[in-house]
């Protein structure tokens, strides 16, 4: 045999061999793809002091009630993730979910929530959250989040509160924004209360009550009070 003719030999056996294991893996993920739904994962991440406004049991019902059925003991090649991912992004306390299905036949499923960054309580009874983008949620079942409380005389939440030149909702929450970002004032503001003269801070601790007045010149007028809180009542 020639020299040559080895060489082709042996080339086509590598494609050969290259051709029958692509057909086996083909066959095995045909073979996976129809086998059924093992366990189903759910992983929620917890907001900033470890609490979730959602758990797996509202997660399960949000898939039974979209799905019709539990993904448990499901064929895998009826699962369709890209949809499991929105129904689950539709739940006004998620941020983002991802799923998978993973080589154990478990449908993994992460979630990330929104994280509430004030709570409003108004005079006609609305009772409701912010996140951090602005969004509004309403309160959970599952806990109460630990977020500075704003009460008082304010206008019904609109979806463009934050475009709009003057709105006090968009004052408060950049107000709010200035006093997360600082340890001070976010220790010793607990409460906003609204009237038509402005704002008036309810401290954490004792029984005073601080004009703050209206938005403008928020920073300047935080930082007085810094001073007088730490050079003034000593």
């Amino acid at each position: 045999m020639s020299p040559e003719l080895t060489k082709t030999l042996k080339r086509l056996a590598w494609v050969a061999g290259g051709f029958l294991i692509l057909v086996l893996v083909i066959a095995a993920m045909e073979r996976r793809s129809g086998s059924p739904v093992d366990r189903l994962d759910i992983q929620i991440n917890t907001l900033p002091g470890g609490y979730r406004l959602i758990d797996s049991t509202d997660v399960r019902t949000l898939i039974y009630n979209s799905f019709g059925y539990h993904m448990e003991g499901q064929s895998q090649n009826l699962i369709n993730v890209d949809r499991l991912e929105r129904v689950i992004e539709e739940d006004e306390f998620v941020l983002d979910a991802e799923a998978h299905i993973n080589l154990q036949d478990e449908v993994e499923i992460e979630i990330w929530q929104r994280e509430p960054v004030l709570r409003i309580i108004d005079n006609n009874g609305l009772n409701y959250y912010l996140d951090k983008s602005g969004s509004k949620l309403s309160l959970s079942k599952h806990f109460t989040a630990r977020v500075l409380v704003v009460t008082g005389d304010l206008p019904p939440f609109s979806n463009d509160f934050l475009e709009r030149e003057d709105h006090v909702l968009k004052d408060l929450f950049e107000l709010a924004q200035l006093i997360r970002n600082n340890e001070f004032y976010q220790s010793l503001i607990e409460q906003i209360h609204v009237t038509k003269s402005g704002f008036t801070f309810i401290p954490k601790v004792g029984d005073q009550k601080i004009k703050f007045g209206h938005f403008e010149y928020a920073q300047e007028k935080l930082k007085k009070l810094k001073v007088f809180y730490k050079e003034g009542l000593p």
